[in-house]
């Protein structure tokens, strides 16, 4: 199991590698950095300031080819690096280094400045991480309990209404997207019934209070976990649905009802068990998805996360703030495939003997 896991970290890392080359390269062709970080206005010595900023000239003022450009981005954004004692400083890069001028270190990644704000990349996208955390945890906590036990219902109550139930709204909810839905919850739940519901139209997951702190408004959560939720939960509700009805058939189910086990106990623990491969698949999936920034909802509700915040920079043509969220929504997706590989061998011991 071990090697199986560092085999599937290289995997990851290669996959991580070729993500960060295509997302340089591709945006090194939306115009000129230093142009944008300016705007309209400036003079030269502006702008050569701003571009010897960014790796775009030397100290000398000649132009850094792209190949070593795409290096020194290597060299800002890996957790080893090589730096010059006076690029530490300037930076203000965070970690362990050894040595006199030049430095090798053990650092936090460097995702470079946004362009608009000046603030650091890395703190923007940590500002923004626990807001979509917390939207991802709640709406795949929502759908998976909820998805799990409709869809066991469902096998067990085979062409039942419960059973033709079950199946409608999961394709209702599958078929219905996300933004749709979102747009829906907000007019009815909101707007229609909001002197009822006490929700409100939108909101961030925190509020300041009269000293400066933030305080958690989870209440906020609430509509837009459910409309993030209804999907992952449609899909949960079928593939949970026809793996269980498969594993029922089985010769070994059989057998635990002819041993006299009580029929609660061979669905939930046995059945279940023996079917959730697949589900654990979607449940991951999803989850990294949401983790990824769940852009459209997020704008739509006013949630503070990293979607809302990848959404305002692109319009603001904040170029690094973009790249960093994308580096790190493919981290958030290779980690959570290697953790649904796991859970593949601790719930189905055949994965674990293969």
């Amino acid at each position: 199991m071990i090697k199986y896991i560092i085999r599937k970290v290289i995997y990851g890392l290669a996959v991580l590698a070729g993500v960060v080359t295509l997302v340089f390269f591709l945006f090194q062709g939306f115009g000129d950095p230093a142009r944008i970080v300016m705007g309209q206005t400036g003079d030269s010595v502006t702008l050569a300031n701003i571009k010897r900023e960014l790796y775009l000239i030397d100290d000398n003022g000649k132009t850094i080819p792209v190949i070593r450009q795409f290096l020194y981005y290597l060299n800002d954004i890996s957790p080893l690096c090589v730096h010059r004692r006076s690029d530490i400083e300037d930076k203000k890069l965070k970690g362990i280094f050894w040595g006199g001028q030049t430095c090798f270190g053990i650092k936090v990644p460097y995702l470079r400045k946004s362009y608009q704000s000046k603030r650091e990349v890395w703190n923007i996208l940590m500002n923004a991480l626990p807001g979509t955390v917390m939207l991802a945890v709640g709406a795949m906590l929502l759908a998976t309990v909820l998805g799990i036990f409709f869809g066991v219902i469902a096998a067990v109550k085979q062409n039942t209404w419960l059973d033709t139930s079950a199946v409608f709204a999961s394709i209702l909810g599958i078929s219905a997207p996300s933004f749709f839905v979102g747009i829906i919850m907000v007019y009815v739940f909101g707007f229609l019934l909001g002197d009822f519901t006490g929700l409100e139209l939108a909101g961030s997951w925190y509020t300041i209070d009269t000293e400066g702190n933030r305080r958690l408004t989870l209440q906020n959560l609430i509509l837009p976990a459910v409309t993030l939720g209804v999907r992952p939960m449609a899909i949960i509700t079928q593939l949970t649905r026809s793996a269980m009805l498969d594993v029922l058939q089985q010769d070994y189910i059989r057998t635990a009802y002819a041993k006299g086990l009580h029929r609660r106990k061979v669905i939930w623990k046995h059945a279940l068990r023996n079917a959730l491969n697949p589900v654990i698949t979607a449940i991951t999936g999803w989850f990294a998805e949401l983790l990824a920034g769940a852009f459209f909802v997020e704008y739509i509700f006013g949630w503070q996360g990293i979607g809302k915040v990848t959404v305002d920079a692109l319009e603001k043509l904040d170029y690094p703030v973009v790249m960093g969220a994308v580096l790190l929504s493919a981290t958030f997706f290779i980690l959570i495939n290697i953790l649904a590989d796991i859970l593949y061998g601790w719930v189905d011991p055949r994965v674990r003997l293969q």
